[in-house]
């Protein structure tokens, strides 16, 4: 009786994306349906009671607003896509929370504020230019799909800005400083391009 010769394996072919999915989709990113924390240093221990939100720099009002201030603002909720440096792409994040435009409104920034320093608890900052904070796409959320936020997804309250690499999209905000000039954040000062577009590859300094 004659040996039989061990299969062949089956290679299989991973399925293409459809193409709505390959439009939204980064040059250099991978699809991933979770949403992988990353931060650099230990998430902060934060009390609601002693938190604030502090607002400065070229400004007609500066503001200090607790949570019970800020729950006066009004809400709404936005679905974007997030694109991390580290090439995952999580399509249709479900966020809620304050549009930039109403901190902007409240604050109104000077003609000369032509950009912004976003600092956080924990020692981490990011900057971006006040046109880009601007965006109506840009929020500072305080829930992700349908719940509060958690601390490793930066309770209370985290900047999101999706149009940008999610380094800009800063965790456990704490203060907005309204500035002439710009002033590279944690990352960008360490290397990271200072625009952030993902779909320019924006990933490094030259």
């Amino acid at each position: 009786m004659g040996v039989r010769p061990p299969a062949r394996p089956v290679r299989l072919r991973p399925r293409p994306a459809p193409p709505e999915i390959v439009a939204r989709t980064p040059p250099g990113q991978f699809i991933t349906q979770r949403l992988p924390v990353l931060h650099y240093g230990d998430i902060p221990v934060i009390s609601l009671d002693d938190w604030r939100l502090t607002v400065d720099g070229l400004v007609e009002q500066s503001l200090s607003l607790s949570w019970h201030d800020l729950e006066t603002f009004p809400r709404v909720g936005l679905t974007a896509d997030m694109h991390c440096v580290t090439r995952w792409s999580r399509l249709d994040v479900r966020w809620q929370g304050i549009p930039a435009g109403a901190v902007l409104a409240a604050c109104r920034p000077t003609p000369t504020a032509r950009f912004v320093l976003i600092s956080c608890a924990g020692g981490y900052d990011t900057n971006l230019p006040v046109a880009d904070f601007a965006a109506g796409d840009v929020l500072l959320a305080t829930d992700l799909d349908g719940e509060p936020l958690t601390p490793e997804h930066g309770f209370p309250l985290r900047l999101v800005v999706p149009k940008r690499y999610a380094w800009k999209s800063a965790k456990w905000v704490t203060g907005l400083r309204f500035l002439a000039g710009d002033e590279p954040g944690f990352w960008e000062r360490y290397g990271y391009h200072n625009e952030a577009d993902p779909w320019r590859e924006q990933r490094f300094s030259e």
